[in-house]
């Protein structure tokens, strides 16, 4: 990883084409942002596994803002924050709602929760990215992925 800087606990990518993006709670203005970044990862040659895998935790985080963190409420504000470079992508995604605490979401797999539709989107981002961080009590989530990575 080609890191500087500390960002909230998670490297800062030097020499990385950057952005921040604030978005009402809107789901079409969360999937302008992803491709803008679907774009970038394009540029810089991510295969196309690296890029699902983005497009799939990014989709994920950004939704669960604007649902679960602010409710869908249009006046309520997502920040998202991404840098990538030709070997890594990283990502920061803030709501303004009341935060979570993502241990005590029931865990997907395990057969009692087959069934419930909670948790899913928290098992694939941890699943295709290399690291998922929460801060600020859960309305913060840093995501790290490095190119060519499972």
């Amino acid at each position: 990883m080609n890191a500087s800087a500390s960002w909230d606990g998670m490297a800062w990518l030097t020499g990385a084409t950057a952005a921040e993006r604030i978005i009402p709670s809107v789901i079409a203005e969360a999937h302008r942002v992803q491709q803008e970044i679907l774009e970038l990862l394009k540029q810089n040659s991510f295969s196309d596994r690296d890029i699902f895998a983005v497009k799939l935790a990014v989709e994920e985080a950004v939704v669960n803002a604007i649902r679960h963190g602010n409710q869908s409420d249009p006046d309520k504000k997502v920040r998202i924050a991404y840098q990538v470079t030709t070997d890594a992508f990283a990502i920061r995604i803030c709501d303004e709602g009341c935060g979570f605490d993502p241990d005590a979401v029931p865990d997907p797999t395990q057969e009692e929760n087959l069934e419930k539709p909670s948790g899913r989107g928290l098992l694939l981002m941890r699943y295709y990215m290399n690291e998922v961080r929460f801060l600020d009590g859960g309305t913060t989530v840093l995501m790290f992925k490095r190119r060519g990575s499972s």
